[in-house]
């Protein structure tokens, strides 16, 4: 047998994620019924997730998603910090689809977030659909900070380290490449990469 050493090495470590997503699992669902989030069945966390939901807010998970937030589960250059998925305000409303998948994902939503079924977020992006700060220097620590719906549809995949600010739509079966900043809506079966991110390609759709 060749190279074994690389053998048991990955043998092993398929034994310690298993044992780490079993401790993980019980962990967060007991943590997600104090918080009061919703979620379907088969939820499966690797590594313990930062859930914080707002008063009279809601957050729900679909069916089979998956959630990576254990350093040494991807290479660490690409793993900063855990999954950390929240809500800011009275009346938000966070919804993510079934067998969405994310690792390392920061979510922030003040007021609707919607993620489509069959979604990836790469590591370490960033979702949010607010200004978290007045852009008026004498409005700056208002509350009052404006706020749009974000909306990613079915099927979607986001790269590594993306941005998605508020308002924005990205439809159904795209993909943002790695690195992106979405400040503008992306259509269906598109393909969009850059600060800002722009439409290189849209796909024909089967």
């Amino acid at each position: 047998m060749k190279d074994i050493k690389a053998r048991l090495f990955k043998y092993s470590h398929r034994k310690r994620k298993n044992i780490r997503v079993f401790f993980s699992n019980i962990c967060m669902k007991i943590i997600l019924a104090l918080k009061g989030i919703k979620y379907g069945k088969n939820v499966s966390f690797n590594g313990i997730a930062h859930f914080d939901r707002w008063p009279e807010s809601s957050i729900y998970i679909g069916d089979s998603c998956r959630f990576n937030s254990a350093k040494r589960s991807v290479p660490e250059t690409l793993l900063y910090k855990p999954c950390s998925i929240a809500t800011t305000r009275s009346g938000a409303v966070l919804k993510i689809g079934e067998n969405v998948g994310a690792t390392s994902a920061n979510i922030i939503c003040a007021n609707q977030i919607t993620i489509g079924n069959n979604t990836l977020i790469g590591a370490n992006c960033i979702i949010i659909d607010s200004d978290m700060h007045h852009s008026e220097p004498d409005k700056r620590l208002e509350q009052d900070i404006p706020t749009h719906p974000v909306n990613i549809g079915e099927n979607v995949f986001l790269g590594f380290n993306c941005t998605v600010l508020k308002g924005v739509t990205i439809g159904a079966n795209s993909v943002i490449g790695a690195n992106s900043v979405v400040l503008k809506n992306i259509p269906p079966n598109a393909i969009g990469l850059g600060n800002p991110c722009k439409v290189i390609m849209i796909r024909k759709s089967k």
